[in-house]
Parts: C-alpha cells; sequence; structure tokens
C-alpha cells in the first residue's frame, strides 16, 4: 500500500510527465508562450498542493523555469515582490513580532478566553464569528490574519494546545478561514470584491450598494457558511481541552495592562483608524501597515528588537507568497485565463429564459476560472465579458457579475488563495492542513449552498431579464 508521501511524489511524476506531452502535442487554441506558462504552473501548483518540496523551494523553481523559459518578463515574474500584499505580509510579521514580545497578544487572549474559553467547540465557533465579524470593520483579509493569528496562537497555548496537536491546528484554521472566506461576502472585506466592482464601475458604469451587496451574499455565503467551516474543523481537527477553564480569581489575575502594551494598542488603532479610512485618504492599506512596521523597528521608540529580527522574520514565507503572486501575474499576463473562459463560455449550455442553468455555468465558469487564475483573476478576466455573457443568457448584467462572488468564495485549493497560505505560514502549520476543509467545503458549496443561493436570489427577483 503507498503511504502519502509516494503518492505525491507519484502525482509531481505524473504531472512532469504531462507538461512535458503539452509541450510535445500542444493545445491547438494556446500559443507557444501559453503553451510553456500552463506546463510551468501545472507542476508548481502540483508541488505547492502535495508538499514534495517545502512551498518556498518550489516558489524558486517556479522562478527559475519561468525565467529559462522565457514565459514572462522578469518584472512580471518578480511582480510579487514589488504586490502591496507581499508587503502588508511583511509588515504584519513585524506588528506580530510587536504583539507577542510585549505580551499583548497574550491579553487579548486572555479576554477572548473569558468568553470563549469554556470549551473547544466554543473556542473554535467563537473565532470563526468573530473573525467574520471584524470584515465588517477592517477592509484587508490579510490585515485581519496578520492581527488575529498572534491572537489565536496565544489563545492556544493558555488553552495546552501544544505545537503540532490537533488543537492547535484547529484554532489557526478557525482564525485564517474565519477571516477570510465568509467575508466576501462583505463588500469592501477582499481584494477579489474591489477588483470586480472597479472593473465593473470603469467598464460598464455599474455602482453595487454595500446594503445590497450584503443582503444577496452574507446570509447563504457568509453567515451559513461561516458555521460550517466551524463544523468541519471541530470534524475532522477533534480536541479536548488540555487545560480547565480558568476560575473567577484566574481571570481576575490578568490585570492592567502595561505601559508597552498600551503603548503597542495605541499604535494598532492608529493604523486600524488608517485601515478604516483609506477610501478617504487614498492610502493603501499595506502601506499603512509598513508604516507601522518601520515605526515599530525604529530604535528607542519602536517596540521590535532589531537584533532578533533576523531570527524571527520567515523568510521562507516572503519567498512563497511572492510566488504565488508571480504565478497569478505570469498566468494573468499570458492571457491563459481569457483562453480558459472563452472555451467554458463555448461550451456551457446558456440561453434566454433558463435563469437555473444559466446560474449554475456562470458560478461554474467563476469556480473553474478561479482554479487556474486565483481569486483575484477570476473578476479580471470575467467581468469584462459580463455585458456578453449577458445577452447570451438574457440576465441582467448585475446579476451576471454577481455570479462570480459565487464562485471566487468557493476555494478547493490552497493556492488560490494568498490569505489562506498566508495564515497557515505565519501559525507555522502545514499548508495541506487547509485540504482538510477547502475539499469538503468545496462540495457542501457546490451541491447544497449554490442551490441555496439560486433559490435566494428568485427570492430577491435578481433574475429578471436584460435592459
Amino acid at each position: 500500500m503507498l503511504d502519502k508521501r509516494h503518492l505525491s511524489q507519484g502525482l509531481v511524476a505524473i504531472a512532469v510527465l504531462l507538461a512535458i506531452l503539452i509541450q510535445l502535442h500542444p493545445p491547438a487554441a494556446l500559443s507557444a508562450g501559453q503553451t510553456r506558462t500552463l506546463g510551468i504552473v501545472l507542476v508548481t501548483l502540483v508541488l505547492w498542493a502535495t508538499g514534495v518540496l517545502p512551498e518556498y523551494l518550489s516558489a524558486l523553481i517556479f522562478f527559475l523555469a519561468a525565467l529559462l523559459l522565457e514565459v514572462a518578463t522578469p518584472a512580471q515574474i518578480f511582480s510579487g515582490f514589488s504586490s502591496s500584499a507581499w508587503w502588508l505580509i511583511f509588515a504584519g510579521m513585524v506588528i506580530g513580532m510587536a504583539i507577542r514580545s510585549t505580551g499583548l497578544g497574550d491579553r487579548v487572549a486572555a479576554l477572548l478566553g473569558r468568553h470563549l474559553g469554556h470549551s473547544y467547540r466554543g473556542l473554535v465557533v467563537g473565532l470563526v464569528v468573530v473573525c467574520t465579524l471584524l470584515g465588517f470593520v477592517m477592509p484587508s483579509s490579510m490585515g485581519r490574519i496578520l492581527m488575529m493569528v498572534p491572537v489565536g496562537l496565544a489563545l492556544a497555548e493558555r488553552c495546552g494546545f501544544e505545537t503540532g496537536s490537533r488543537g492547535r491546528t484547529g484554532i489557526a484554521l478557525a482564525v485564517t478561514f474565519g477571516c477570510h472566506v465568509p467575508t466576501f461576502t462583505i463588500l469592501p472585506a477582499n481584494i477579489p470584491n474591489m477588483v470586480m466592482v472597479g472593473a465593473a464601475n470603469t467598464i460598464y458604469g455599474v455602482d453595487f450598494s454595500y446594503t445590497d451587496y450584503l443582503l444577496l451574499h452574507f446570509p447563504i455565503l457568509g453567515a451559513l457558511k461561516a458555521l460550517i467551516i466551524a463544523g468541519l474543523i471541530l470534524r475532522f481537527f477533534p480536541a479536548r481541552m488540555a487545560v480547565a477553564p480558568a476560575t473567577p480569581d484566574h481571570r481576575d489575575a490578568i490585570g492592567r495592562m502595561t505601559g508597552q502594551q498600551r503603548y503597542l494598542a495605541v499604535i494598532l488603532l492608529l493604523a486600524l483608524a488608517l485601515w478604516l479610512t483609506d477610501s478617504w485618504h487614498g492610502v493603501s492599506p499595506a502601506w499603512v501597515g509598513l508604516g507601522a512596521a518601520i515605526y515599530l523597528l525604529l530604535p528607542k521608540v519602536g517596540l521590535v528588537d532589531n537584533r532578533r529580527v533576523g531570527q524571527q522574520l520567515n523568510i521562507t514565507v516572503l519567498l512563497f507568497v511572492a510566488g504565488v503572486l508571480g504565478l497569478g501575474a505570469v498566468v494573468n499576463s499570458s492571457g491563459l485565463g481569457q483562453v480558459l473562459a472563452a472555451t467554458l463560455e463555448d461550451w456551457l449550455p446558456l440561453a434566454p429564459g433558463a435563469d437555473a442553468r444559466n446560474f449554475f455555468s456562470l458560478v461554474g465558469m467563476a469556480f473553474t476560472t478561479g482554479i487556474l487564475t486565483t481569486l483575484p483573476g477570476v473578476p479580471a478576466v470575467l467581468t469584462p465579458m459580463a455585458g456578453q455573457l449577458s445577452d447570451l443568457t438574457g440576465m441582467n448584467l448585475e446579476a451576471v457579475i454577481m455570479t462570480q462572488v459565487v464562485g471566487f468564495s468557493t476555494i478547493l485549493l490552497p493556492y488560490q488563495s494568498g490569505p489562506l497560505l498566508v495564515g497557515m505560514q505565519l501559525a507555522n502549520e502545514p499548508v495541506r492542513s487547509l485540504l482538510r476543509i477547502t475539499v469538503p467545503l468545496t462540495v457542501i458549496a457546490l451541491l447544497i449552498l449554490t442551490p441555496l443561493d439560486y433559490l435566494w436570489w428568485q427570492l430577491l427577483g435578481l433574475f429578471n431579464t436584460a435592459g
């Protein structure tokens, strides 16, 4: 019987053979550059999915292969390093160091533990709910994850969950998924959402109301999916508290905040205020985070020991994230996503008046596009096609665009989502543990939540003929 490692090695070998066969017998619809890109993408994604090599090493192999085969310019291949998301992650690492060194994370964990720490079940459900609600006030998934992962780990330690335990992994998953997946239903809370509404406004002059967007998506894809995520974590990562719930005396022993904790809290509140008002002042959340990180690193006024930055800064995470972002940029620049979308459009049974068939086809189109292009690529590829799809289906333009949300909020493979990868990397938990949740969650989403969403859309009267 094959063990997991041999199976993973076999999958990588198959991916390499397929990549070679694609080069020898290129698909007619692909150019030579797109064919080479497809081979590189296929091998890289399988390496990341199987974990045969460390994720950062697979990213370095991607960089080298893309450069040698000239599938894109060096600026595109290494665009991850200049991405605002990459710098937001770097900033979050520095902020996390400050949260840990001052003990602020332990303090917040203790406060949350008063209400959530009575059982593992309550802890997981509570963290998913708290992190989802944070999406209403903090506009960046990365920012929420970077802020909450240290708190979640401190809470896991207080509850007696050691590194490598199922309980610690479950808490890391609760924070990571809660901060990201349900918040696709809150308009400014995720990058794909903003790419979609920005493109819709630029191309078609369409504006989406915050309230209408929330009403359309949050009940099923937000609230219900959050509870399902918590249930899956409890099902696949069961655990029991290793430490008895805190007594009143122990809870009272939390004490007052130290001077450093108050100082850091002020810095974080200022950063949060700037994150919340980015639409007003126009400064990207990444540069706000970088400014906070630089301040925390400054001698005398900062709270991070510069002598320990080299030891605590996880460069492997930064290399991996740059690889993920670079892969998405290369796929988009090559036109692979557009070829896939056009092919799907020819295959799908779209017809005016067939609302159910059109809805499920468009959701499937968005979901499939996300597997190849990663999540932010879905609106970039499909929004320009929305007018044509509206004509083919007879659905109004807004409804066609909104089907993207159902598709890109359904994540099958971890590499599709940078925030999920970053959350697990920051928690020092194996990325493959994400698959224990994403795979069954995708099945549930496609078989149960998507049909429920269709019925909900019908109830709201969204299926009107195109004007």
